[in-house]
């Protein structure tokens, strides 16, 4: 995926969430080719509202930001299903969905590794 695409889109915001649709994992390919430029787009649900809305305006920032691309060709797939599995750290931050850091096991002064005590 190239990069000047992947900025432009994730200009745009899930109208629910407020984060960039390349955060949430819902662009699985945005390329440049010979022929223009091919966009590979999910929702996270089949049922998603603003499906229509939302492949509307990934082809107007696409037409309006590369305005030298001979064609925009925005597909949408569903194989493999959208997860959380696809979010950006930046995504699973905005959601609290981030884990706390592991604490590290110590040292004994034996040379050793701590761990919790049995009672």
């Amino acid at each position: 995926m190239q990069d000047d695409l992947l900025y432009a889109l994730n200009k745009i915001e899930d109208p629910e969430l407020g984060i960039g649709i390349v955060d949430l994992g819902l662009i699985y390919r945005a390329d440049w080719t010979e022929t223009g430029i091919e966009v590979d787009v999910t929702m996270t649900a089949p049922s998603c509202p603003f499906g229509e809305a939302l492949l509307d305006e990934v082809n107007e920032v696409l037409q309006h930001r590369f305005r030298e691309a001979s064609s925009i060709r925005v597909q949408v797939i569903w194989d493999p299903p959208w997860g959380l599995d696809r979010l950006s750290d930046n995504a699973r931050q905005a959601l609290g969905l981030t884990r706390l850091p592991r604490t590290p096991p110590q040292k004994a002064p034996s040379g050793g590794v701590v761990g919790p005590r049995k009672h």
